[in-house]
């Protein structure tokens, strides 16, 4: 774990704990303005509520006072950018400071609880979907009559509105699969286009691993030592991502998810199959407890973005990071489906990632200052151009015409949209904690310590316990 402090914007990696105090008296209340992402794929996700506006374009909105407010978000790859984006904000509306920090994967649950029940409140800060809006509602402005409302895409409010109220501003549209390295597959004579079943893909994952063994890539990938890398010690890729593939299908919906007392693991079989296939092509495929120490950054930065690796499960969130490291290598990036054995083989999980949710205990001049930002970043022209080509993201909003997507990943996100060919995003709608769990059953898994059976039995079992909670 480490921190990297930065003009006005902190990146917290890993468990921060230890660092909070220092992070509080770094981070007092700082001025907010503005708007966040947005998103141009039509037709994906509904309207959520009338057109009246009530922060306008962005202009300073404060009563000629300096206006602080504190943005909290989980979402390291858009860090920077995203820190640029608040200081040309600034520049243009002197009465406004904004302030940034980001903590990414499951350290953010615990720290935004902390902030929000403790001293150090935040203005803006991201949501996940119904259970997270159910525990925090009485820290959510409505957002209904922002001018941005009318724009987003069909569904795309669905899980954050209640009673006709929206209290989440959707911050992109997201996909993950098998993110593969096209070079390596063409240097193996692999046709990434036929792989679409999970039979397709075990047999050409072993074609490949068996390459690497035998030293045949090694002149043009020299340090490439495995087909994939699993991230199994981060619970948010295990226990939401993984699992959603197979939750999927049995709940069809984050909606139908929350409603629900208990899962039944209908595909729980499937779900094993897949889990075995991201886990044996590894170079830790003789010891899969090993996985357990693998992180995003081991599987990212270290892995995928080296070439140590051909394939991690991923999304075009990666993007940023991948170009930091090698611009030509993003370029050679492609997406593979994430197979379901026997379900659904030649499809992507494709859904709204986080929403960006307004303090309602926050000064009205600090909400407003917050909602100007918000639908800047968002609605404006500047800002639009912003959430395309430099935070790489898909806007949920119908009203980016013009603007071409050039972020390799998203358009490949989007090429699976359009043919139809995705799955849905439900794991907003588990109980709240449950993914760690259900992270920590599979990890006893690899480490042999428990069986498939009783992984399935404690993941029911947990589920069914925490929603009498």
């Amino acid at each position: 774990m480490y921190i990297t402090k930065r003009k006005q914007g902190h990146v917290l990696y890993g468990n921060h704990a230890g660092h909070a105090k220092e992070v509080n008296r770094l981070m007092k209340k700082k001025v907010v303005g503005g708007i966040l992402t947005a998103m141009m794929i039509t037709g994906m996700f509904a309207g959520c509520g009338n057109n009246e506006s009530q922060s306008g374009d962005g202009t300073n909105t404060g009563s000629g006072d300096q206006v602080v407010v504190d943005i909290f978000q989980n979402k390291n790859e858009i860090n920077d950018a995203l820190q640029a984006a608040i200081e040309q904000y600034e520049s243009e509306n002197p009465g406004v400071t904004i302030h940034l920090e980001t903590v990414g994967g499951s350290d953010y649950a615990s720290s935004l609880k902390a902030k929000m029940l403790g001293n150090d409140p935040v203005e803006i800060f991201t949501l996940g979907g119904p259970d997270d809006i159910a525990s925090y509602k009485e820290y959510l402005e409505p957002l209904t009559g922002e001018e941005w409302i009318s724009h987003v895409t069909a569904g795309g409010c669905d899980n954050v509105t209640v009673d006709g109220q929206v209290y989440g501003m959707p911050i992109a549209v997201e996909g993950y699969g098998l993110i593969y390295n096209k070079k390596i597959f063409e240097a193996a004579g692999i046709d990434a286009s036929t792989l679409t079943s999970y039979d397709a893909m075990d047999k050409a994952f072993a074609d490949l691993q068996s390459q690497i063994d035998a030293g045949t890539l090694a002149d043009q990938f020299p340090v490439l030592e495995a087909v994939e890398e699993y991230a199994a010690k981060e619970s948010w890729i295990v226990g939401l991502h993984t699992n959603n593939v197979a939750l999927s299908q049995e709940f069809g919906s984050a909606a139908k998810a929350f409603e629900s007392q208990t899962v039944n693991y209908t595909y729980g079989d499937a779900l094993k199959d897949l889990i075995d296939l991201e886990t044996k092509y590894t170079s830790s495929s003789d010891n899969l407890s090993l996985l357990n120490s693998v992180d995003y950054a081991t599987q990212v930065g270290g892995g995928l973005a080296i070439e140590r690796v051909a394939v991690i499960r991923q999304g075009n969130w990666i993007s940023p990071e991948i170009s930091n490291v090698s611009e030509e290598l993003l370029q050679d990036l492609g997406i593979l489906p994430i197979p379901l054995k026997g379900v659904v083989e030649d499809s992507i999980a494709v859904g709204v990632s986080n929403y960006w949710c307004v303090n309602s205990k926050s000064s009205e001049a600090e909400k407003t200052a917050a909602k100007a930002f918000l639908n800047w970043l968002y609605q404006s022209d500047e800002g639009k151009n912003i959430v395309i080509n430099e935070l790489s993201l898909i806007p949920a909003f119908d009203n980016y015409d013009g603007i071409e997507i050039s972020d390799p990943l998203s358009a490949e996100v989007m090429r699976y949209m359009n043919a139809g060919k995705t799955i849905p995003w439900v794991f907003s709608g588990q109980p709240s904690g449950w993914d760690s769990n259900v992270a920590a059953n599979v990890q006893a898994y690899l480490a042999g310590g428990m069986t498939w059976e009783q992984v399935i039995a404690q993941n029911k079992s947990d589920w069914e316990a925490m929603r009498q909670q």
